[in-house]
């Protein structure tokens, strides 16, 4: 296995109203991607923002990365069910991720894990649970199984080491002490929620 992480893109983005159904909700899932360095702090990037504490940011989870190979699947997912042109591309930041990275996938990361940039040390600490919010931006009610069915979650990180982050850079990883891998937790949450 490679142990080494490319980072694509930078995303941010601050909470907005959006209505799902008849609700009108607050929601930061939408993130663009930022040219040049991002501070990185205790609690994520410097011009991000988390509409539900309870469940995305804090120090547990401050940062979200997610690997860029599964894009495919979801504009496959999309044009299926005719809500996206054929061609559509989806942006970086689409899936309401922080970073989206290439070279390590959810079996290939353990909870523990760290990842070296040039500037700062994240720590692997959990995968994404998908939630209803998250199926409104997908554009359907079973984006959260399908997430679950392929497994491609992307995991949450904690900033064991403030600095910042850039598009290009590369991060090695450090093996923590290894017991459950990103998708092994994922699959287990899922079983879980289904019961």
């Amino acid at each position: 296995m490679d142990s080494t992480l490319q980072l694509h893109s930078v995303n941010v983005g601050t909470a907005q109203p959006v209505r799902i159904g008849e609700r009108r909700i607050l929601t930061a899932i939408g993130k663009s991607a930022t040219p040049g360095p991002v501070a990185v702090g205790p609690l994520g990037l410097a011009g991000d923002e988390q509409a539900d504490l309870s469940v995305h940011g804090g120090l547990a989870k401050a940062v979200y990365a997610y690997p860029a190979v599964h894009y495919a699947f979801w504009q496959a997912q999309r044009r299926e069910r005719g809500i996206s042109p054929l061609d559509e591309t989806l942006p970086p930041g689409f899936l309401g991720e922080n970073l989206t990275v290439s070279g390590l996938l959810e079996q290939e990361v353990f909870v523990g894990d760290r990842l070296h940039f040039p500037d700062c040390v994240l720590r692997v600490t959990a995968p994404r649970e998908p939630c209803y919010k998250f199926a409104a931006v997908m554009g359907f009610a079973q984006a959260g199984r399908a997430m679950a069915l392929a497994g491609c979650c992307g995991y949450y990180l904690a900033v064991e080491q403030p600095g910042s982050l850039a598009a290009g850079q590369t991060a090695t990883l450090v093996p923590g002490q290894r017991g459950l891998s990103i998708a092994q937790a994922f699959a287990g949450k899922w079983a879980k929620h289904r019961h």
